[in-house]
């Protein structure tokens, strides 16, 4: 039997009970700190021989000069021929949703006149050049090329480049072919924390990125939080996490295969059921112990729900709404009658499911919203990956003669009042020509 801890909003333990849940050990581990530091300084020191040396060295991966590190484009178009017909057709078909959800999010410059005749404004544009990781051999996730790619090309990157470790060689295909729908530019066989240096800082062959995004294990983690302020990054993720509120007329084994659905990930995964209904949670309990031996990846799944995971008992659905504003958890599934009726009251969820048939692996793949999402409650003040991510903005000032001078009044009293005399006598400069044309 698989045995979920329970929790009971009426236990006056209930509080800190949900805090030790919700407690995530922080990895401070120095010598792997040390390791990561050191890679990434060999890196910007030797450049592409270091990248070369610790590729064969963590991946076991023999090339005596980068060209060989480096796909050309006709080995992506290759893969996208070579995969199965119904496999290229998800893929395609996924990345059409992915890419028409994207074309809502991008931002657009504009601009207004204010009073005095001065024109203020925001210029948007793409970023020029970035990185994206993708993790290689085994664990290799097409989705998240798709889901990284696609917004970025969406915005208008111009060059998007792709860093995947392929371990004693291995490849994997549809990783290859999900690149080459999603328009990735370059493709280079490295990984690990070298890959995410060589992005950040650049090689002789490896050009310098913007910004780097995609996942990755905890040292290539740890490299993108080195290197961030070098360069961008899209965010440092913790293990997945969903919560479920039922109100208990759902399908009792849809829902223990939705929390199979992110336990499988690794055994720190996080999946919790909230629900006012303790019969319902009996009828999941014998859903799980009658699923959980047909799944490939039992012995993850049931270590996940069995160190991380939980039912908690609630007396009302507006109570369950305010414990997931507490947790903010990564995915949120409303599998209740009239979900619509609660969205407002959801402050903080990476991405949230409505309705019994909203399963949250629609949104991992195709559904059309980005599958990369804060975790670890950082959905308190962090969104989903989009095209937001891979455009920055610029302001915009155009001041007319009396427009300026009009300014120039108050900025010089405000610097005279910081105690900043050359900004006060630029701006008064400006005051006394205000009568120009």
């Amino acid at each position: 039997m698989v045995q979920l801890k329970t929790l009971d909003t009426q236990h006056k333990d209930f509080d800190s009970e949900l805090n030790a849940l919700l407690s995530r050990q922080a990895v401070d581990d120095r010598s792997m700190v040390n390791t990561v530091s050191d890679i990434i300084n060999d890196v910007r020191t030797r450049g592409d021989q270091a990248v070369l040396d610790y590729t064969r060295r963590f991946d076991g991966f023999e090339a005596d000069s980068m060209t060989a590190l480096e796909m050309p484009p006709t080995r992506l178009q290759q893969a996208l021929s070579a995969i199965a017909p119904e496999q290229r057709a998800a893929l395609e078909e996924a990345a059409a949703r992915i890419r028409e959800y994207a074309e809502h999010q991008k931002l657009q410059s504009w601009s207004y006149e204010d009073d005095h005749g001065n024109m203020l404004g925001q210029q948007i544009q793409p970023l020029e050049r970035v990185g994206l990781y993708v993790p290689g051999g085994k664990a290799a996730y097409p989705s998240s090329v798709l889901m990284n790619a696609i917004p970025a090309k969406t915005a208008g990157v111009n060059e998007l480049i792709m860093v995947v470790p392929t371990p004693a060689g291995v490849v994997n295909e549809l990783v290859l072919a999900a690149a080459a729908i999603a328009g990735v530019d370059r493709v280079f066989n490295i990984g690990g924390a070298q890959a995410v240096a060589a992005l950040a800082y650049g090689t002789d062959s490896i050009p310098r990125v913007d910004k780097i995004v995609g996942p990755g294990n905890i040292y290539v983690a740890t490299a993108k939080r080195l290197v961030f302020g070098a360069v961008g990054i899209d965010m440092v993720a913790g293990p997945s996490e969903i919560v479920i509120v039922c109100d208990g007329q759902s399908d009792p084994d849809w829902i223990a295969m939705d929390l199979f659905s992110q336990a499988e990930h690794d055994e720190a995964a996080q999946a919790i059921l909230i629900t006012d209904d303790t019969a319902f949670l009996d009828s999941v309990s014998v859903s799980i112990d009658k699923l959980i031996g047909t799944m490939e990846r039992k012995d993850i799944i049931t270590a996940s729900l069995q160190s991380r995971g939980a039912f908690i008992k609630v007396k009302d659905l507006s109570q369950a709404i305010d414990i997931v504003n507490r947790i903010a958890p990564e995915h949120l599934e409303l599998s209740i009658e009239n979900p619509a009726r609660w969205t407002d009251e959801i402050k903080h969820a990476g991405a949230i499911f409505l309705g019994r048939y909203s399963a949250e692996v629609l949104g991992d793949y195709c559904a059309g919203p980005n599958h990369v999402l804060p975790t670890s409650g950082t959905a308190r003040f962090a969104s989903p990956l989009g095209v937001y991510d891979f455009q920055k903005r610029s302001s915009v000032v155009l001041c007319s003669p009396s427009g300026a001078g009009e300014l120039a009044a108050t900025a010089s009293i405000l610097a005279r009042g910081e105690g900043l005399t050359a900004h006060a006598r630029a701006a008064e400069y400006r005051l006394n020509r205000k009568n120009d044309t």
